[in-house]
């Protein structure tokens, strides 16, 4: 199973959040929201670019609309692929965290 970034992780949990209105701009603000992580847009774009790549999710256009100026919007969905890599990579790490002692923060 392929590795994800932390940054791909929350990408893909965001587009499963939003279906079917993942694009850009709500997958950056929701983020930020519920993470208080604030993403740069080339991160974002490049991200979904590679997890697009590997397979994991697919994009589609949609209808040009007036406030963007006649441009589309870029939705995202994630596939049974990078579910079941989503699910694998989220349970590893839950598996590690699981029994860690926290220490004192230290000065």
């Amino acid at each position: 199973m392929a590795d994800l970034s932390k940054v791909e992780e929350h990408l893909m949990l965001a587009i499963l959040r939003l279906h079917p209105n993942a694009y850009g701009v709500s997958i950056r603000d929701l983020i930020e929201e519920r993470a208080g992580i604030k993403y740069s847009f080339g991160t974002i774009y490049a991200a979904l670019e590679r997890l697009e790549n590997k397979g994991f999710i697919n994009s589609r256009e949609g209808e040009p609309t007036a406030e963007r100026g006649g441009k589309r919007k870029l939705y995202f969905t994630i596939n049974a692929l990078g579910q079941a890599t989503l699910q694998h990579s989220l349970m590893a790490t839950d598996v590690l965290r699981r029994g860690t002692r926290w220490k004192e923060r230290l000065a």
